[in-house]
Order: structure tokens, then C-alpha cells, then sequence
């Protein structure tokens, strides 16, 4: 597999590759081989995964690598629009259940109700999930404002005190859908979601962040290169002791050489 470099920033590292497909294929052999790892060692693996075209690459290679036994696997995923019709292709449930959810045998799949007539409670409900099944494993994407999950930067917060809450969408993530084609105007992006917190997303062990496209270049200099802060949520990531930042060429070219080759 090519790689143009492998690079780290304070604890994260990150690797940068040609394209958007060997960025997501060599994110999905690391992620096969964590799981494995884990499961040698523990009777099942919780995962949280992101929805968004970002994972596209990651998640089709993923669903058919070999030797995984989903069977032992329980799927959460991070963040859900409220409000949305229930039958709506934008859901981040169906996509995830388009792309994988559906396609491996997992042992258990929580989804988020953003349909809820009680948001609140569903909160309650998902983290109350989370603290039975503790994430192990995070597979995740960045926003073109440094969001994680659907934790913007007015938002976000390093010691938030809830696993799960409601989040009012900064104007940044809601164009960023339809950058996404994912809606053809702002107007129709719901204003409010559900989504897990950044403290709830950085417990788990592994944390696997794929990242490509020169529409999140701007994020990711800001990622690796800003004061940690939550100005720019995605900057956590550089305190995690086991997370791996994948990007592709064009979501790596506004990078400068201050980072360290770890290779």
C-alpha cells in the first residue's frame, strides 16, 4: 500500500496516502486488525461508527474483509438528526445500515431515535447503553469546521458531563450536508440533532479517524497544527493515546513539515 508519509502530532499519529480509496482500505485492514486484537482478549467489542461519505471508502472496504467475527461485535452510532422523517435517506441509521450495519452479522445494533417525541429521554436511553456496553473501539470522521460527532465548536466540551445530548447545528455543519449533497439546501438540514459527546467518544481504546477531501483541509491543519482546544474540536484527538488520523492527499495539502515522521 502506498503512503506519501506517516507523520505523528503530540500523541496522534497520521498517515497520509494518494488517494481516498487506499486511505480507506489501509484504515479498514488496522480497524480489522484492532478488532481481532480485542477480541482475543475480550469476550465482545462495542464500536461506534460515523455516518457521513467521508467513511464511504472505509466502511465498503470494511464490510468485507475476512476473519471478523461480528458475531461478537455490538454497533452504536455517534449522532442522529432530529425530527427527520423516519423514512428519510439521510438518516445516519439507514446509511450506516446501507453500508454496513446490514451487509455483517452483528451481535447487536443500538440505534439513535431522533423520531422520538422525548429527545431528552432518548438521551438518557443511549447513554445509558453506552455505559452497559463502553465503547472500545471509535470510527470517525472530522467536519469542515473541526466538529466530532455533531459536537461544534460552540458546543463542545473536553469534560462535558453527559454521554449523549441534544446539539443545536452551527451553520457550518448544516451547509457542510449539503456540500455533502446530502440535502440540496441549507434550509432542509434539521436544526438540532442528537449526538455523543466528545469525552464519550475519546473512552474508547482505539479511535480510527478517517479524513479525506480537500473540502476538510482547512480542519485538518487546524486539527493538527492549532492550539488543543474547542475552538477546534478534532484537537482531542492529538491527547488520545491510541488514535490514527487517515487523510488523503487532498485533505492533507495544506499541512506543513513541523510534524515529526514516526516511520
Amino acid at each position: 500500500m502506498s503512503h506519501i508519509q506517516e507523520l505523528t502530532a503530540n500523541k496522534l499519529k497520521v498517515k497520509i496516502y494518494n488517494t481516498r480509496v487506499e486511505m480507506g482500505v489501509k484504515a479498514a485492514q488496522d480497524a480489522a486488525n484492532g478488532i481481532t486484537a480485542l477480541l482475543q482478549k475480550q469476550d465482545a467489542v462495542n464500536m461506534i461508527f460515523a455516518a457521513a461519505p467521508s467513511q464511504n471508502e472505509f466502511l465498503a472496504a470494511l464490510s468485507v474483509i475476512e476473519g471478523i467475527d461480528w458475531t461478537r461485535i455490538n454497533a452504536f452510532h455517534m449522532d442522529e438528526y432530529i425530527g427527520l422523517d423516519e423514512n428519510a435517506s439521510q438518516l445516519f441509521g439507514r446509511f450506516l445500515r446501507d453500508r454496513i450495519f446490514d451487509k455483517v452479522p452483528f451481535k447487536n445494533i443500538f440505534y439513535i431515535n431522533g423520531n422520538t417525541e422525548n429527545p431528552s429521554g432518548e438521551c438518557n436511553r443511549y447513554g445509558m447503553l453506552l455505559n452497559e456496553y463502553p465503547a472500545d473501539i471509535v470510527c470517525m470522521g472530522i467536519g469542515e469546521n473541526a466538529h466530532i460527532a455533531f459536537n461544534d465548536p460552540h458546543i463542545a466540551n473536553f469534560n462535558d458531563p453527559l454521554p449523549v445530548k441534544i446539539v443545536e447545528l452551527s451553520e457550518a455543519s448544516r451547509y457542510q450536508q449539503v456540500h455533502d449533497k446530502c440535502f440540496a439546501k441549507i434550509e432542509d438540514v434539521p436544526s438540532a440533532a442528537i449526538t455523543l459527546t466528545i469525552p464519550t467518544l475519546m473512552s474508547a481504546e482505539l479511535v480510527y479517524c478517517i479524513v479525506p477531501g480537500n473540502t476538510k483541509s482547512r480542519a485538518v491543519y487546524h486539527t493538527l497544527q492549532s492550539q488543543i482546544e474547542e475552538q477546534y474540536p478534532s484537537t482531542i484527538l492529538r491527547r488520545h493515546g491510541n488514535a490514527t488520523l487517515y487523510l488523503d492527499k487532498d485533505s492533507a495539502v495544506e499541512l506543513d513539515i513541523l510534524l515529526k515522521p514516526y516511520d
